[in-house]
């Protein structure tokens, strides 16, 4: 798998999250941020079970 790193939230207080890359095989972005695990914010989202929410900041 061919991961290129596009960028990431130069202010995040360890450097290493969040942050894009785009899988050049898939033409797919994954994206890699805070684990949303507030049940009321998730209740508002209509969310499957094989999927997830990740939260960025606003700033990019």
């Amino acid at each position: 798998m061919a991961l290129r790193k596009l960028g990431k939230d130069p202010e995040s207080p360890s450097g290493g999250s969040p942050t894009i890359y785009l899988d050049e095989e898939k033409d797919t972005y994954l994206v890699q941020g805070w684990k949303v695990e507030d049940a009321d914010r998730l209740g508002q989202l209509d969310v499957p079970g094989h999927e997830t929410v990740i939260e960025m900041p606003r700033r990019w």
